[in-house]
């Protein structure tokens, strides 16, 4: 099986300690380049002990009563507001996100845990089935421990938007979070715990991409999730098969921005460039493919350019800042956003902002994470 498990995964990431035999997370700041941490992995067998122990928690955790789970999910929202500022800082840190955008998703995942701790209980009641036969309803149960593989580009949305539903649904959680994100995947795991939730509930392994298929055909897992790429998608889907497990798969976009020629062109110029770059254009609902009709062409490119250039760019910690600015140690890709007129002369419309390619630096190309 080769590595397509995730999508952020290199040697270099996972290097073997020598002398444990543990592999070894390394988180790089993307704006220097700069090591941040190096920290120790779970082996295989380690990370096989984490679900059968999540396995464990889960047989007591769905006999919880909604009360009680809605309680520590509420405690999970207030932690996170609490530790917020301290939140965005590790994601600036080992991604690159701004520090608006950081306390905007922090924001985002409290908002979603409380909407879950109120509302989760109406949305799994039973519902009753009328028909001529004997009584029928639908009922709601727990599947188990669900294996979540996350993607890095919202380090702590992603796992909050999968791990609020699932555990208030009396599930279990074992995250296996993006290998240039380890700090964030402990932070969430840390958070879960600081709201009370019993032991081994949520849990985080921090693996190497070719130990996910032990993972998914471990008879603790129930189920498994990904957001990630469709390579990726395909092999974690072929390994469900196999297994006969349930998944749920969340893969890349590439949505056009239409400007068509009644179009608002200054108010577009603002609209496109902000789908192009939010999240640093790290996003799968980002606008990437831009097809404009020949008419409003040149219009167009002459209000957008002024918006994509690099003097936008600037260290992601900064207050105001907006786009983040790669690593001032490795050499920038330019990056192209391509406008297709709707004439067969389709021409490129500019180029603008700059980017790296490694996967633990910088703001890159187009991933297909959301």
């Amino acid at each position: 099986m080769t590595d397509d498990f995730s999508d952020h995964q290199t040697e270099a990431h996972f290097p073997a300690d020598p002398d444990s035999g543990r592999p070894r997370l390394r988180a790089h700041n993307p704006a220097t380049g700069q090591l941040l941490r190096a920290y120790h992995g779970h082996t295989r067998e380690e990370a096989l002990a984490i679900a059968r122990r999540a396995h464990e928690a889960f047989k007591v955790w769905r006999k919880a009563p909604f009360s009680e789970r809605a309680t520590m999910m509420k405690a999970a929202a207030a932690c996170l507001r609490r530790r917020k500022e301290e939140f965005a800082a590790l994601m600036t840190a080992e991604m690159g996100k701004t520090r608006t955008e950081g306390l905007g998703e922090i924001e985002k995942c409290a908002l979603n845990c409380d909407t879950f701790a109120d509302h989760a209980e109406r949305m799994l009641a039973r519902e009753a089935i009328e028909w001529d036969g004997p009584k029928a309803f639908v009922t709601f149960n727990p599947l188990g421990a669900i294996l979540a593989i996350m993607p890095w580009n919202f380090p702590f949305w992603q796992v909050f938007r999968f791990a609020a539903p699932s555990l208030m649904a009396g599930n279990a959680a074992v995250l296996k979070h993006a290998s240039n994100v380890p700090g964030c995947a402990l932070a969430i795991e840390d958070v879960f715990r600081e709201a009370g939730f019993p032991a081994n509930v949520f849990s985080t392994v921090l693996i190497p991409s070719h130990d996910v298929e032990a993972l998914i055909a471990n008879p603790a897992i129930a189920a498994v999730t990904l957001t990630g790429s469709v390579a990726a998608g395909q092999s974690v889907a072929a390994a469900a098969g196999r297994n006969l497990k349930k998944c749920v798969l969340e893969l890349g976009g590439s949505d056009p921005y239409l400007i068509l020629e009644d179009a608002d062109i200054e108010r577009a110029a603002v609209v496109s460039t902000a789908a192009r770059m939010v999240n640093g254009g790290q996003s799968c609902i980002a606008g990437k493919r831009f097809i404009v009709v020949s008419a409003v062409r040149r219009p167009s490119k002459r209000r957008s350019r002024p918006r994509c250039t690099p003097s936008r760019w600037a260290i992601p910690a900064t207050p105001t800042q907006s786009l983040a600015r790669s690593s001032a140690s490795r050499p920038a890709m330019p990056f192209t956003a391509r406008f297709r007129t709707a004439s067969p002369k389709a021409r490129s419309f500019f180029a603008a902002a700059k980017s790296p390619t490694s996967p633990a630096r910088g703001i890159r190309r187009p991933c297909s994470a959301t």
